[in-house]
Order: structure tokens, then sequence, then C-alpha cells
């Protein structure tokens, strides 16, 4: 590998070009570091900064291209033998002005020049900048990754390659998951979560079944369809456990009413059902105030 690269300024390389202090893309700047070369962008409309390679395309243009127009190819394996063919004559042909080739001058100048290789190749990785949802989570490619449940709120950057996806902050590694594209999963860490949520994890799908039971069949029903509907364990956890409590604010009749009007709705959620039992109340609470009995406010003032 060379020790100094000389790009354009190609958008997937220089993001912000500038004579004095570019601005690199950090998926590029991350192919330097491994490699170990340092890369100094050409300045805009300056040719010359890179005029061995304008030459380079003027010599490929002129023997390569220009000797192969005429001919028809049927494969691209014939085509790349044919390119190496006429770049090998190219590299081996005496330049007039220097009296060597440029396989010559390469085995002389350069060759030496260069430092090996890393013993790992490089991994392709897209960043991503994100925040921290309430639910200690971060989004990438519509799947859902945890860090430590104290980062709520906090600034990270994900690290995505091919096979895992790692989560820094402030330049320190967090967590790291396998890559999963599965839309709207979770993979979550234990050692992630807050307290109560880990006591969570005693919990089982039988042990939910059970307390609904004693709630009525509906309330049974609904349950099941909640375990049964979601993917990650501790997110169904959660919402069977505000279902079932919400007998403790209203009743088990209501409850299992408003289980059973959420079955037939398809209305599966905490949220959904409580909103049903709200709705109950506020039904119960007109009819009692149009009841002959009802002094109504006007009678206590």
């Amino acid at each position: 590998m060379p020790l100094v690269v000389v790009p354009d300024n190609l958008k997937s390389g220089v993001k912000h070009p500038s004579r004095y202090e570019p601005d690199l893309n950090p998926t590029y700047q991350a192919l330097a570091q491994h490699y170990g070369f340092a890369v100094i962008p050409a300045r805009v409309r300056k040719p010359r900064d890179k005029a061995k390679v304008e030459v380079g395309v003027q010599v490929v243009e002129r023997w390569i291209l220009a000797r192969l127009r005429h001919q028809t190819f049927f494969s691209l394996a014939s085509l790349n033998q044919a390119i190496r063919q006429l770049l090998e004559e190219i590299n081996r042909r005496p330049m007039v002005h220097l009296q060597k080739s440029r396989q010559e001058l390469f085995d002389a100048v350069d060759h030496p020049a260069l430092h090996s290789l890393p013993s790992t190749p490089y991994e392709f990785a897209r960043l991503k900048t994100c925040r921290v949802n309430i639910d200690y989570h971060v989004e990438y490619n519509k799947h859902y990754y945890s860090v430590p449940y104290t980062l709520i709120h906090a600034e990270v950057t994900l690290r995505a390659t091919e096979r895992t996806v790692e989560i820094l902050h402030k330049n320190k590694a967090i967590a790291t998951h396998p890559r999963s594209d599965a839309p709207g999963r979770y993979t979550t860490q234990p050692t992630h979560m807050p307290i109560r949520h880990q006591k969570a994890l005693e919990w089982s799908p039988e042990r939910f079944v059970r307390w609904a039971e004693d709630m009525g069949p509906a309330t049974t029903q609904l349950i099941q369809a909640v375990l049964a509907g979601r993917s990650h364990p501790e997110q169904a956890y959660r919402s069977c456990l505000g279902i079932l409590n919400l007998a403790s604010r209203f009743d088990k009749p209501s409850l299992e009413n408003a289980c059973q009007q959420g079955l037939a709705a398809q209305l599966l959620s905490y949220r959904e059902i409580k909103g049903l039992l709200e709705t109950q109340c506020a039904d119960s609470a007109e009819g009692l105030a149009a009841h002959d009995n009802i002094r109504g406010e006007k009678y206590y003032q």
C-alpha cells in the first residue's frame, strides 16, 4: 500500500472539498486508517495535482480503448483478457524520454516504497448518528438494537457491517449485536435493561395465561393473542402486565368485557384496551347523570 493517496473530490470520498482541511467521508476515512495511508485530495479544478492520473487516462484511451473499439466481445471474461494483454504490453514498452518501461520504474521506485497489507481485510461499514429512544433501543434499517438504559436520550454512533452492529458513545464501544434485517423486531441484551425490566424475564407465557384465566375467557384469549403476536418476549410481557393490571384500576368484569370487544375489533394493545375501559366508564357516568335520583351540581350551589 502507498503512504499517501491523492484522490479526486468524488462525493463517496470527500464530503466537503477544501484547500486546507477537506472533510472526508467517514467510511473512506476508516478505510484509510485500516490500510495506513493518508488521504490528500486534489484541489478543485487543479488537474496538475494528479497529473500522472490524467496522463494515465489518456494512455489507456489511446493504447487500449482505441485498439479494441472495432472488436466484439461476447463475455466479460474475454474482454478482460484482451484488456490485460494490452495493459501488459503498455507497461513493458520502453518510454522514449526515460528509456525505461513503466514496469521497470515501478519495480525500482514505487515497489520499495510500498508497505505491506494488514493481516485482516477491510470490512465495509455504514455509520449512522442516532439518539437513544426511551426504550433504550436505537434503530437501523427498521430493526431495533439495545444499549445500556443509562444512555436514554444520548446521541450515539451506530456502525453497521454485513454481520454485526456496533454502537459507540463518545468513541467508545458500548454494545455489539449480530445484525438482523427483520423489520420491526428487537435485539436486546438483558444487561442493558433496567432492573425492573430484567425481573420481567422471570415471567413466562404460562404464568400470564394463568393470571388471565382468573379474569375470564376473553381476557385469556386476548393475552394469548398478545403473546403470539410479539416477536420479542420482553416486549410482550410488558404489554401483558399493563393489560392485566387494568383490573386493579377498574374491575375484573369490566376488563373481561373490554377484552371481548378488543378481540372482536382486533385491538390487542395495552393502550387500546385501556381506551375501551375508559369509554365504558364515561358511558356509565353519562347514564348516572341522566337518572332522576341524581341531584346534579346545581343542588350544591
